[in-house]
């Protein structure tokens, strides 16, 4: 199979795009379609696309989409890793990679990171931040060959499934002679957040 074309999409969306995204979605996540927290995935498509600075790369094999990734730049002070690291990177801007899905037809293909790839480029963020599944060890190490590292662990909504908080740098602070130095924050049970 060859996928034709990525297109992004920003606030000005097309006429039933969220129907778009949701049909992908009952696809990749048949297997998954009684748990109440799957079942709210039109909540969060709802919030993401209201978000300023909402991007979306979309992949179409001819005219029918078969995959996408979105997200938007976080809030200053609400960023996914902050507690988890000490010190916080400094006037770090981060940009949230909230979803990323891929027909299950057309898996093994690297469209996952083409969609990802297609997501980030060209952000202005220095920081980019997704939410693994911690029960997913093959996601994480996938997004770990994409560059990033895990920097703990959340739950981010009641509810919500377990995940892993993983980061990357896009590119370097623009203050100049300055180190990016991180650590990981000890949990109180004395286990370390950016352990692999």
């Amino acid at each position: 199979m060859t996928v034709a074309r990525i297109l992004r999409y920003h606030h000005e969306l097309p006429v039933d795009f969220d129907q778009l995204l949701l049909g992908i979605h009952v696809d990749v996540r048949a297997d998954r379609m009684l748990d109440p927290f799957t079942q709210r995935f039109d909540l969060v498509v709802d919030h993401w696309t209201r978000r300023p600075g909402f991007v979306c790369a979309v992949a179409h094999d001819g005219r029918e989409p078969i995959g996408f990734a979105f997200g938007a730049p976080l809030a200053t002070g609400r960023e996914w890793w902050r507690g988890l690291l000490a010190p916080a990177p400094d006037a770090a801007v981060t940009f949230g990679l909230a979803e990323l899905m891929v027909r299950p037809a057309w898996r093994g293909q690297d469209l996952g990171r083409r969609l990802h790839d297609a997501l980030l480029e060209d952000r202005p963020e220095e920081l980019v931040c997704l939410l693994a599944e911690a029960d997913q060890p093959r996601a994480q190490a996938r997004c770990e060959a994409w560059g990033y590292r895990r920097v703990g662990p959340t739950r981010p909504v009641a509810g919500a499934p377990a995940y892993s908080v993983m980061l990357r740098r896009l590119r370097t602070p623009l203050r100049t002679g300055e180190e990016y130095r991180e650590r990981a924050v000890l949990h109180p049970d004395g286990s370390a957040a950016g352990g692999s």
